[in-house]
């Protein structure tokens, strides 16, 4: 199957080749969750699924890299979100603050990354443990599907790298609100000197996504010979500029939400909005640049501009004017590619909910 390397080619395959498989895949783990035995892991695992399913479908997205093993690379996709978030459920809204508890539960993301992990009880450091085994078989289902991948070996090392950095990420920013900031200051100041010069607000949202790990993951499916040379090349696309890019965008339509719930939003440490929108551009131009060497660059180059579309298109931006008036600045900047996937994502996202 030919990558796709133009707006409408990758819509097409989006709608017919990714969604269904994305949809077809949740609705399995929809109907595990629904069966947890314990109240609040099952409530917040539905939950997870419920509100953050285009964090699935964005993510997927990355299957059409995987040639011949694309509904594979989907079917990981999915399971490895799907963790993601209903983790993130956990630490945010559940109840604990124990940054053990945190850590153990993430061992799971680490474990789900290692063809053959023998699998931990995730669940050690908190009361509710009870989940019918929901989390061991995303973790399973995971490594059932990258020991099919022919180069999985070569990224393995890179994935987990990002993975870890994830983690920490989650830990930090979950324990008690007076500890968050210095936590997350110290835990930057071990990485500052090997980074682009950046914030340690910039670094966190840096390693808050999954992308890297997606694109790394399904071209170790489809590339039989690829090179750690070549695995390297792809993190170092992703990390540290897209990956912060799509988290700044996250955290950029969250503000009002974040603000009134008094959550951690890394927006908010910005000097002032003027600060903010001109980092968030340069997060962007640099994106740009650092893609531009990796294999199918005009693929990742759509993925770039669909970031910034996805979530401008969300309801929040719709609904609040000064919101909106920031979000046409970055439609401005991505040019006619973000704005065809504007619109793409503004129809979807109602023909969904209706």
């Amino acid at each position: 199957m030919k990558i796709p390397t133009t707006s409408w080619t990758l819509m097409y395959q989006i709608y017919k080749k990714v969604l269904p498989s994305v949809h077809k895949y949740l609705t399995g783990w929809k109907n595990r969750a629904a069966n947890i035995p314990d109240q609040e892991l099952r409530t917040q695992a539905l939950a997870s699924i419920e509100t953050k399913t285009f964090h699935c479908e964005g993510g997927a997205i990355y299957g059409l890299l995987g040639g011949e093993k694309r509904e594979e690379v989907i079917e990981f996709i999915v399971a490895y979100q799907t963790i993601s978030d209903y983790l993130d459920n956990l630490c945010d809204r559940s109840t604990s603050l124990d940054p053990d508890d945190f850590r153990a539960l993430h061992e799971s993301m680490q474990d789900a990354l290692t063809p053959g992990a023998e699998l931990k009880d995730y669940y050690r450091y908190r009361d509710e443990n009870e989940d019918g085994g929901y989390l061991a078989d995303l973790v399973r289902t995971c490594q059932r599907c990258i020991a099919e991948f022919p180069s999985y070996h070569c990224v393995e090392k890179h994935n987990l790298e990002l993975s870890l950095l994830y983690s920490d990420l989650q830990v930090h920013k979950h324990v008690e609100k007076e500890e968050r900031v210095h936590r997350l200051e110290k835990w930057f100041a071990g990485y500052e000197e090997n980074l682009p010069p950046m914030s340690w607000y910039e670094f966190s949202a840096s390693t808050g996504s999954t992308l890297g790990i997606f694109c790394l993951t399904a071209y170790s499916a489809a590339i039989e010979t690829l090179s750690l040379e070549e695995a390297e090349k792809i993190k170092s696309g992703y990390f540290p500029w897209v990956q912060g890019l799509h988290i700044l965008m996250d955290y950029f339509i969250d503000q009002e939400e974040d603000r009134q719930g008094g959550d951690l939003n890394f927006c908010f440490y910005y000097k002032n909005e003027e600060e903010m929108l001109t980092r968030m551009e340069y997060f962007y131009i640099m994106a740009e640049q650092s893609i531009k060497d990796l294999p199918d660059w005009k693929f990742h180059r759509l993925i770039n501009n669909g970031l910034l579309a996805i979530y401008l298109a969300d309801d929040k931006v719709k609904k609040d004017p000064e919101l909106r008036r920031k979000g046409n600045r970055f439609i401005k900047s991505g040019g006619a590619p973000t704005l065809f996937f504007y619109m793409n994502g503004w129809i979807y996202r109602r023909k969904s909910k209706t």
